[in-house]
């Protein structure tokens, strides 16, 4: 099965064995209710003892899976009169960055976000959502744009990182993710940010400097990909299940370590088995924050940003050493 994911089969498996019992009743004379409701009961309890009690890893795969929701996905679920934008008026386009400006509610808002594909083809279009530096520059290009017209920021993160290839090194990768930095802490409008997929390093944090920052359940936001952290720890990328349970990767473990300020409940199984019912539960989010930081002042709006990153991590004294949360 395209998509399947090794801890779900258990659940899969008796999924299928329901439908086949279903097939049976409906095409022989045969009454096997009785037992197809007893494994309906038995995969209700089975869902929730593994959805419930997913580890880290799982939740790296559920974030990783193919037919996982992308920016494009929730963009017409979610706006109106979206009107995308393309270039960063120095160097080109980059098809892994969506930037445009479209409506909320009837509110004009400015719409950034990362963008893999859906296959092969695509995939490569988009280099796998990994931005080269005129991605981050058309980024930046339109965020000036909203905050010279008044207009709230709402972007998606969803990469491995930024692309770390030679071509984007020598045109300025490190400077155009430290800029982009700089500039958003500046930012006179609100800034939403909400990772729907991989949260990863640099490429990450160039689109994730805002007022509210928001997780979807199985997503995962780090400094590094899992197998990335075990190559350096172990020198063994096949370490990555344990490198994700030290990591502290997932939603859950940053909103504990205040990284985070909500985190936005998943349809059972993943965002993927739902896209429509999840993106309500983004409408609500992007509604609930829009309504608070609306009522703040430009210098409010600053402010409020620079304590918020101020507050990640503390500084112990008596050891004389810095600890991190992020």
């Amino acid at each position: 099965m395209v998509g399947e994911l090794e801890f779900e089969k258990p659940v899969l498996e008796l999924r299928k064995k329901i439908a086949e019992l279903k097939e049976i009743t409906k095409d022989a004379d045969v009454d096997l209710s009785d037992e197809i409701e007893k494994l309906e009961v038995r995969l209700e309890r089975l869902e929730k003892e593994i959805y419930e009690n997913m580890k880290p890893w799982d939740r790296v795969q559920i974030a990783r899976h193919p037919n996982r929701p992308t920016t494009l996905d929730y963009i017409p679920l979610l706006f109106t009169d979206f009107f995308e934008v393309h270039g960063d008026r120095t160097f080109g386009d980059d098809a892994a960055i969506v930037a445009g400006v479209g409506k909320f509610q009837g509110l004009p808002v400015t719409i950034i976000g990362h963008q893999r594909g859906k296959d092969t083809k695509e995939n490569i279009r988009r280099n796998f959502g990994m931005p080269h530096p005129e991605g981050y520059r058309k980024a930046l290009r339109i965020m000036k744009q909203a905050d010279k017209f008044g207009r709230p920021i709402i972007c998606f993160i969803d990469t491995k990182g930024a692309f770390p290839g030679k071509a984007a090194e020598e045109r300025g990768q490190s400077e155009a993710i430290a800029r982009n930095l700089f500039e958003m802490a500046g930012l006179k409008v609100p800034v939403i940010c909400i990772v729907i997929g991989e949260g990863g390093s640099g490429g990450a944090l160039a689109l994730g400097v805002g007022n509210h920052l928001h997780m979807l359940e199985n997503s995962t936001y780090s400094v590094i990909s899992p197998e990335g952290a075990a190559s350096i720890l172990w020198k063994d990328a096949s370490k990555a299940k344990q490198a994700a349970e030290k990591m502290k990767i997932t939603a859950p473990d940053l909103k504990e370590l205040n990284v985070i300020d909500e985190i936005i409940p998943e349809v059972k199984g993943g965002a993927h088995k739902d896209k429509d019912i999840q993106a309500q539960a983004i409408h609500e989010v992007i509604l609930k924050s829009l309504k608070e930081l609306l009522k703040l002042s430009e210098q409010e709006l600053i402010n409020q940003r620079y304590e918020k990153y101020k507050a990640i991590g503390q500084f112990d004294l008596q050891n004389e050493y810095i600890t991190t949360n992020s």
